[in-house]
Formats: C-alpha cells, sequence, structure tokens
C-alpha cells in the first residue's frame, strides 16, 4: 500500500524514467501504469493521489532533486 510520504521518491524515479523531463499529465499516465493496484488499495490516497504527486513535485524542489519552476519550461518538471 502506497502511503503520501512514498510519493517523492517514486515521482523522481519516474521522471528520471521519462529522459529526466515530463509534463504532469505524462508523469500520472506513469503512476496509473506502473502503481495502479497499488494506488487502489492505499485508502484515502486514492483519491488524493493527483494532488499528491504535486505536493511530492514542491518535496522534490525543496530537497534540490528537482528544478525550480522558475527554471523550468512551463509545466514540465525535470530532474538534475
Amino acid at each position: 500500500m502506497l502511503k503520501r510520504h512514498d510519493l517523492p521518491d517514486i515521482l523522481f524515479v519516474a521522471i528520471k524514467n521519462m529522459e529526466g523531463k515530463a509534463n504532469i499529465v505524462d508523469v500520472c499516465k506513469y503512476f496509473w501504469d506502473h502503481y495502479e493496484e497499488e494506488l487502489r488499495q492505499s485508502g484515502n490516497l486514492f483519491y488524493t493521489w493527483q494532488y499528491d504527486i504535486r505536493w511530492a513535485a514542491t518535496t522534490l524542489r525543496k530537497s534540490k532533486r528537482m528544478k525550480s519552476k522558475d527554471v523550468s519550461p512551463r509545466g514540465v518538471w525535470e530532474t538534475i
């Protein structure tokens, strides 16, 4: 079962697997394709995971694992 605190690391790997950059729609598709069953079994996270992905992105930015929104093109998330 996934927990909210698992999402930053999963997001980082997801973006790395997409050549280091991706838009939010592609990230969400990746999550669904790779973690659908875990998401379905994760209680309330199933209903909030797309919001929580954005929280995870903020966490990655603060930890300097993802480029700032001011550096990346609009709508694109990039790992460092």
